[in-house]
């Protein structure tokens, strides 16, 4: 059983910045293609970015440019860098854990952007 457990959301104005952090309890962490996805209320959840194990990333076209994910594998943390805040952005961000055919999501963090 893997643990995820995100951090750093909060309320910030537009244009602003916001660093989110996945903090994961188990032995995997490095061997894994971790996720940022975001639930807007009426809305499915949504791919923001991923990372996997080597380091190659993938974004959202809404969020490239604005946005970087990352991961320190020596502390089992992947971190979403979310500059340029727009009101849209507004949303529970949540990662997930991917070691196919196994997933594993946390219970997500709310970003808020006030225009």
């Amino acid at each position: 059983q893997v643990k995820l457990v995100e951090s750093g959301g909060g309320l910030v104005q537009a244009g602003g910045s916001l660093r989110l952090s996945c903090a994961a309890a188990g032995s995997i962490f490095s061997i894994a293609t971790m996720g940022w996805y975001r639930q807007a209320p009426g809305n499915q959840r949504e791919l923001v970015a991923t990372i996997t194990s080597g380091g190659s990333t993938n974004y959202a076209n809404s969020v490239k440019g604005r946005f970087t994910i990352s991961r320190d594998n020596a502390k089992n943390t992947m971190y979403l860098q979310m500059n340029s805040l727009k009101p849209e952005d507004t949303a529970v961000y949540y990662c997930k854990l991917v070691i196919t055919p196994l997933n594993y999501w946390g219970q997500g963090t709310q970003v808020t952007v006030s225009s």
